[in-house]
């Protein structure tokens, strides 16, 4: 074997030891994930919850920018594991008193830690994080920067799966501050690997991101427009901490012309469901009566992330042991 041939082996190897992004797995791994997930979701009605799968192994929650959401469903999904779990606090930690990345790291690998669970500000810190760490460690990204959040995409997958099952035949309409939006590059990403039927992303011009088409979707500018006939709604929360100008009049202009409310939804199939990844800014993205009426999947959303997040953890730590 040639030298080159050797590196792009131990490359790949690398890479899937890791969850960085939903362009890194294939079809045959995604419905792996989705299956075991739907293993772990019926081991969640029985009498005894937890699985012995990650005993004696220490899952750090790694969180540069604050998560509650993200950061609990990995720590229970962990927990229901049996895994060790350590939620470091970058605020306090001894990073913020000038200890290098990279130090900080090498500690916790020192530790023994086997899985770093990592949330970033910055696009590609995760990869980043990944190519830093030994060969004992699997790193799945929780969200950076602008780039993306593989582990909510497969969530949101996982959930139309369980309300909708056949993919091929959905028009799916991802709604709101796409531009910012990480969730939105792992939705599109993940909807066009599972073959749906049309992909939209709706929004006001400054949002939506230029030549968004060239990533298999359509881009709408009116909401009306984007949501006739939808099966799925995805609606995004407005990312103030990455929009770098005022890119929008008013809150309260968004959500006259954007806002997922009754009348609205009704454009939509009957059967359509609405979906958000939280957190909601009610009154902003979506009305209060949509988010919670009968049409709504976001707690369903909630619940299934536990069980798509120890798909993840459990399926990289098995595949570490059988190299």
């Amino acid at each position: 074997m040639v030298e080159s041939d050797k590196k792009k082996i131990n490359a790949q190897k690398k890479q899937e030891r890791h969850f960085l992004s939903i362009n890194d797995i294939s079809k045959i791994q995604f419905n792996e994930i989705l299956e075991r997930a739907e293993s772990f979701q019926v081991q969640g009605t029985r009498e005894i919850k937890k699985l012995p799968l990650l005993r004696g192994k220490t899952v750090a929650n790694l969180f540069f920018e604050p998560s509650t959401r993200t950061r609990t469903t990995f720590e229970l999904a962990a927990k229901k594991l049996s895994a060790d779990v350590i939620n470091i606090d970058i605020q306090t930690s001894a990073t913020r008193k000038g200890e290098s990345l990279k130090d900080t790291l090498r500690t916790l690998e020192s530790m023994q830690t086997d899985i770093f669970i990592v949330r970033h500000p910055e696009s590609g810190a995760a990869k980043f994080i990944a190519e830093l760490v030994g060969d004992h460690v699997s790193v799945i990204n929780a969200g950076d920067g602008r780039h993306e959040h593989p582990t909510q995409a497969m969530v949101d997958m996982f959930t139309i799966r369980k309300n909708k099952r056949n993919f091929s035949d959905l028009i799916v309409s991802i709604v709101g501050d796409v531009n910012h939006s990480r969730v939105a590059r792992s939705e599109i990403h993940a909807l066009k690997l599972v073959g749906v039927k049309e992909i939209r992303v709706v929004g006001p011009k400054t949002l939506i991101p230029e030549q968004i088409e060239k990533l298999g979707v359509r881009a709408f500018f009116s909401l009306d427009e984007g949501l006739k006939d939808a099966d799925v709604i995805i609606a995004l929360r407005l990312q103030r901490e990455r929009m770098q100008s005022a890119l929008l009049p008013s809150e309260k202009e968004y959500y006259r012309c954007f806002g997922l409310t009754q009348e609205r939804l009704k454009l939509a199939k009957k059967d359509a469901i609405v979906m958000h990844p939280g957190p909601i800014n009610r009154g902003i993205e979506i009305e209060s009566s949509v988010a919670d009426g009968t049409q709504s999947v976001i707690l369903e959303q909630v619940s299934n992330g536990i069980t798509v997040r120890m798909a993840v953890m459990a399926i990289l730590s098995a595949l570490k042991y059988q190299k």
